[in-house]
């Protein structure tokens, strides 16, 4: 039983610690940029330039 205690409170702790992460990520403006990846495929790659001669 006190096994399971242990387990549960680390999994409370580990998941905390996930929790405080993903709202300093969102704090810090790491989803702000909702534009960019939908519309991302639609561009060219970049063509190589002709060598010089």
């Amino acid at each position: 039983m006190g096994v399971i205690i242990l387990l549960v409170i680390l999994a409370l702790v580990i998941a905390g610690g996930f929790l405080v992460s993903f709202f300093w990520a969102t704090k810090e403006g790491q989803f702000d940029d909702t534009y960019t990846p939908s519309v991302r495929i639609l561009f060219d790659d970049e063509q190589p330039s002709p060598p010089a001669e």
